[in-house]
């Protein structure tokens, strides 16, 4: 029988393994400590019940302090906590020119179906570069993604996405972004605004960004990673297929979800693999 238990993951999402769970009472004599395991979890041995003092923390990241009711059985469950890197903990990349490596990149896109679940479509043929400036809020950024390379898995969908009634690949064949500066909003968290084209329409778009680091690899480069979100409204690129189905629901949705996670290799050009 456990007490307290809790999920930890970084900011990202990954789990965050050897964090600590620290339970205190509301006068801050300690009660439990737990050490998280490879998959992020933590759980101590039963506690008194009430209301105590949960606090997270890691190497590299911001503690985070929260209340934790405990039940009568000496239980009780905090749910999935995020931690943010500390400011201090993430080495910033080298300046100069940095070229995605489409083989490592996933660019992800899910759209609501018939307002009850979720359809995802993958963009594997994405490059593009980043310009790494002296001071990292000053760097710039240039992706493109072929439109025909859509993939949900379903030949007859697939067909449908890259007609006139969506992306219409063949009057539009790129889809692409041009991002200028970044906004830090954490420890390892940006903001990156820029231009994205779709559909014969440009739109500002913002990217919250993590980024996930750099350091060498098997070849003899260097390489930097991140992970990057933003919602679109299909509308808003003259995408407004509405087929409509019972209840007035739509087939599919207007807000798009679209998940980005990008390698890039330090230089003008991709080295031989």
């Amino acid at each position: 029988m456990s007490g307290l238990t809790a999920r930890i993951r970084g900011s990202a999402g990954w789990p965050v393994p050897g964090a600590i769970l620290t339970v205190t009472d509301l006068t801050g004599r300690q009660l439990a400590r737990a050490t998280t395991d490879l998959n992020g979890m933590a759980a101590t041995e039963p506690l008194p019940p009430g209301t105590h003092t949960a606090v997270i923390t890691a190497p590299g990241h911001q503690p985070v302090a929260q209340l934790a009711r405990i039940s009568a059985t000496g239980g009780g469950q905090l749910g999935e906590i995020r931690l943010q890197a500390e400011a201090g903990a993430v080495t910033m990349p080298p300046p100069g020119p940095w070229t995605i490596d489409p083989a490592h990149s996933t660019v992800l896109v899910t759209a609501r179906h018939l307002g009850i679940a979720g359809i995802r479509a993958r963009f594997a043929e994405v490059g593009g570069r980043l310009e790494i400036a002296g001071t990292f809020e000053k760097s710039t950024g240039y992706a493109e993604i072929k439109a025909a390379a859509v993939d949900t898995g379903v030949t007859m969908r697939d067909d449908h996405l890259r007609s006139a009634d969506f992306l219409d690949v063949e009057h539009f064949p790129l889809i692409t972004f041009a991002g200028n500066g970044f906004r830090r909003t954490g420890g390892d968290t940006w903001v990156m605004p820029g231009e994205l084209a779709l559909h014969g329409h440009a739109r500002p778009v913002d990217l919250a960004v993590t980024y996930g680091g750099h350091g060498p690899d098997s070849w003899g480069g260097n390489r930097m990673a991140f992970h990057a979100e933003t919602l679109l409204h299909r509308e808003d690129f003259a995408i407004d297929y509405n087929a409509v189905i019972r209840a007035g629901i739509a087939a599919v949705g207007a807000t798009i979800q679209v998940e980005l996670d990008i390698e890039l290799v330090q230089g003008e050009a991709l080295p031989p693999m």
